[in-house]
């Protein structure tokens, strides 16, 4: 029953894409009729995902196409997982899209958005489902490519269209490492059927390049640095919604295809956990430091979805390194906190670019030097996007501080019990609390220079708070965030049903996670600090704020304007020369020499490390490098057909001795 409601939610999103397609294109109800429809696929497929971790036999059943080798289709645990914030996502993200990206003011992005959407979500759920190459990689296709039209809807910006371009590119190069893992795949295992393998039937070597392929194929689609070129400006450049469900939703697949196969695998090597915990340490740190550095409220959010990857494969490099020294204990904490951190990152990375998208479509900027004051005009925006904020941060009562918990302590319980990768934990708890503390700085600068002081621009003192359909997505999310924040026992069925089939060698039973952490204790710390966070907000709500306040001395600050308080810029400098090493912080100023100065200013800007660094000056010079063969390039006919005729030839001459081949050509 769980597979055929998965089913059903996934036709219900090919028809919302469909509705969208044939129906009106600048109607309102159209778009209504196709939201409905998606809604009616995020309950129907929260329902068969939620049967599933709540008790339900895993399902099977032939995946009906021949060309694709009779795949098969299923629903265990994993998957129900992963497709929780697929449907959740894909339902309120269109509900928010009637009113963020109406027909009338996009009659004609409108709806080709929807219709990609839709099946953005088909394919996300096809992928999850699949147990055969075939099937998984039809739809981590139809993801791609819905993913890419998403990116590029305002084609006529540059920025769009290079952002999509830049995506393209990453996500192909994806696939093709994908291609070769599953080749690989085939001949080690004699299937392509993605089934338990024993680890002694692969040899070494084989396993190793198996590995590598699986985690630059996947992490590419992750995020992880340094494999995240792709992201900050997908994001950035992308409707705020879709935004949500790039880095909330897409950038999952990538963690969940590298845990299905690790699944797989009985007894991985320890080296695999240590490189993953790692990488995710250093994503963790690099990602919240370059979004320390930006300006643009989604290129900076983007970045933070790079840290909180680095969070999630942190928690999956202590499961495999319990796996790899038989510690039941580090298996259930590493993977409770990664696979929770899974569900926390899209609750509330979806709601902050809800909250971004708000902004942008009241003050109608990104540039957060430019914002202010909001809290005034837009109240349920700024307290939804303070929740976000705070659940993002780590920090009690929210989601966020529980996930990273289950890490702190699989990190702790991993240097008092020692094993294989030791030397590596002292390092990454650290870099784990870093991570949390300047996290918290970014989002100090970020709420305080768009929420809070004065509005730096016309655009911020006119902004209205969002439309109804706007709000209401950011509230459930909001909600969310406080539920598992203040009863985190409630997803300890769901996690045990997910960690189980990574059992340690022997076949030993995992622990509950109950058994773990003490979650009614946390519950109760969580919920008393809500209850005294709210009464504390009551308490300055219901001032009396009626009576003037005069200062008997203000030093000359009768009358405060923007040009008094900090922006974003200013207040993150001293981080950021910190961390000058890393971010190469361009700055243009204009010098002041005369005694009576005209109006100057300054700029600053940092690019991708990646990206900008590295991928496209080594273009540049391979492009330099081969601007020699242009010259053949005259548009004449003869000359090609001469060009064709030497190749041949040469193709020819590797089979053939050439004597035969003149023979042949001059022969009557």
């Amino acid at each position: 029953m769980s597979l055929e409601l998965v089913l059903a939610a996934m036709a219900l999103a090919i028809s919302s894409a469909a509705a969208a397609l044939v129906l009106p294109r600048a109607s309102s109800k159209a778009q209504g009729f196709s939201a409905i429809l998606m809604v009616s696929s995020m309950i129907s497929g929260l329902a068969g995902a939620m049967m599933r971790l709540f008790g339900h036999a895993d399902s099977l059943c032939g995946f009906p196409w021949q060309a694709a080798g009779g795949s098969a289709i299923g629903l265990d645990a994993l998957s129900a997982f992963f497709l929780v914030p697929i449907f959740l996502i894909g339902g309120l993200g269109s509900v928010y899209g009637m009113g963020y990206w109406r027909r009338e003011r996009h009659p004609r992005s409108a709806r080709p958005l929807e219709v990609f959407w839709g099946l953005l979500v088909a394919g996300l759920c096809l992928l999850v489902i699949a147990r055969h190459a075939m099937a998984f990689l039809l739809g981590w296709e139809v993801m791609a490519l819905s993913a890419f039209f998403l990116v590029i809807t305002e084609d006529f910006r540059h920025e769009s269209r290079r952002a999509g371009f830049i995506y393209i590119i990453g996500t192909h190069i994806g696939i093709l490492v994908l291609f070769a893992f599953f080749v690989l795949w085939r001949k080690a295992t004699g299937s392509y059927s993605l089934m338990p393998i024993a680890g002694e039937t692969i040899a070494l070597g084989t396993m190793g390049a198996l590995f590598l392929l699986a985690l630059v194929g996947f992490g590419i689609k992750a995020g992880l640095m340094p494999l995240h070129f792709w992201l900050p400006g997908a994001h950035a450049s992308a409707p705020s919604h879709v935004s949500a469900m790039l880095s909330g939703v897409v950038l999952k697949m990538g963690v969940y295809g590298l845990l299905r196969f690790l699944s797989l695998i009985e007894d991985p090597p320890a080296i695999w956990g240590v490189l993953i915990l790692a990488l995710g340490a250093a994503s963790c740190v690099l990602g919240v430091v370059f979004a320390l550095g930006q300006h643009d409220m989604k290129r900076l959010l983007a970045y933070h979805s790079v840290e909180n990857i680095g969070i999630i494969f942190m928690g999956m490099g202590l499961a495999l390194m319990g796996r790899s020294s038989g510690d039941p204990a580090l298996i259930v904490l590493g993977l409770a906190g990664c696979l929770l951190h899974v569900w926390n990152h899209s609750l509330f990375k979806s709601l902050l670019f809800f909250g971004a998208g708000s902004v942008l479509h009241a003050a109608h900027t990104r540039e957060t030097d430019r914002l202010g004051g909001l809290a005034k005009a837009m109240p349920w925006t700024a307290a939804t996007f303070l929740v976000g904020a705070v659940a993002i941060c780590g920090l009690p009562p929210l989601n966020g501080f529980v996930s990273e918990l289950f890490i702190y302590f699989g990190l702790f319980g991993g240097l008092t019990r020692g094993g294989a990768g030791v030397s590596i934990v002292p390092v990454a708890a650290p870099l784990l609390a870093v991570t949390g503390a300047l996290a918290l700085a970014c989002f100090v600068k970020v709420y305080g220079a768009v929420f809070l002081g004065l509005p730096r621009s016309p655009a911020a003192r006119q902004a209205e708070e969002a439309t109804l359909s706007m709000r209401f997505p950011m509230v459930i999310l909001a909600l969310a965030c406080v539920l598992i924040g203040v009863a985190p026992g409630l997803t300890v069925l769901p996690l045990d049903e997910a960690i189980a089939p990574w059992k340690v060698a022997g076949g030993a039973r995992l622990p509950s996670l109950a058994s773990l952490v003490p979650l009614d204790a946390l519950g109760g710390f969580a919920l008393l600090l809500a209850v005294l966070c709210a009464f504390l907000f009551l308490v300055f709500a219901g001032k009396d704020r009626s009576r003037a306040v005069k200062g008997s001395w203000d030093c000359g600050y009768a009358q405060p304007t923007p040009r008094m308080q900090y922006t974003a810029s200013s207040f993150a400098q001293s981080i950021v020369g910190l961390f000058s090493w890393a971010l190469r912080q361009r700055v243009k100023r204009m010098p002041i020499k005369e005694s009576f100065p005209r109006a100057a200013s300054m700029q600053s800007h940092v690019d991708d490390a990646v990206l900008d660094g590295i991928l496209i000056p080594a273009f540049r010079r391979l492009e330099g490098l081969s601007s020699w063969f242009r010259r053949f390039q005259q548009g004449l006919a003869q000359d090609y057909i001469l060009f064709i005729f030497i190749t041949v030839f040469l193709l020819l001459s590797t089979l053939l001795p050439v004597k035969d081949i003149l023979a042949r050509i001059f022969a009557r």
